[in-house]
């Protein structure tokens, strides 16, 4: 973990930056805004509403910040349960996250749950909240099983030209299928290859907005 240092966004948050790929780990324009826009409001908003029960899976775990922003919606929706499954090979150092300044965003009620969050056992299922459930895995996309298909699938992992295999048409035809009916794949990728390649998978594909300093997005339906 030598090669990533602690960085500030444009919005005042943290965020990393990985000297081995020359890439960070979320938008320089704000880390926190890219999160909640991309995957909050544009993911889990789009399909919360009538559900009692929603899976989410997480491509990059990364920093925590999408988790502990469903932690917020966990809060905000305490009659809908949420089950949070998110895959991440290289699990950051306790040092890195300690140094992350998202606490101090915040409301003080969610400083120990982002601490829980990184502190619960991996491969294991984790109540953080009583409608809020956790199971951090320490896997790659390629590996992942499940038995369950989710709503809602938020596709962070590094760039394309950064980390190819990831986005392979074999990753995309997979999380199709772990996409539930009328369930949701977002990204904050927008490049044309990536949008065929999720039509060709079965996705109806939508150029959705993009947060600040992106002029789109892409939403996958699974319709």
């Amino acid at each position: 973990m030598g090669n990533i240092k602690i960085i500030e966004t444009g919005d005042g948050s943290s965020s990393l930056y990985n000297e081995a790929l020359n890439e960070t780990y979320h938008s320089s324009h704000g880390a926190l805004t890219e999160s909640r826009y991309v995957f909050i409001k544009s993911g889990f908003e789009a399909i919360r509403e009538g559900k009692l029960e929603v899976n989410i899976l997480e491509v990059g775990m990364g920093t925590g910040l999408n988790a502990i922003l469903m932690v917020e919606q966990a809060l905000k929706y305490p009659e809908v349960t949420i089950n949070y499954v998110t895959l991440e090979p290289f699990p950051l150092s306790e040092e890195l996250i300690d140094g992350l300044n998202y606490n101090q965003l915040f409301e003080e009620h969610l400083t120990p749950y982002f601490k829980q969050l990184h502190s619960a056992e991996w491969d294991k299922v984790t109540d953080i909240l009583p409608n809020f459930k956790l199971h951090k895995q320490k896997t790659t996309l390629e590996d992942f099983q499940s038995d369950k298909t989710f709503e809602t699938i938020f596709f962070d992992a590094f760039a394309p030209n950064k980390q190819p295999e990831v986005w392979f048409v074999e990753n995309l035809k997979k999380t199709f299928d772990y996409t539930s009916q009328d369930g949701i794949f977002v990204t904050y990728c927008a490049k044309g290859q990536l949008r065929r390649d999720l039509v060709s998978v079965g996705y109806d594909v939508e150029r959705y907005p993009g947060p600040p300093g992106k002029r789109e997005m892409l939403r996958g339906w699974k319709r």
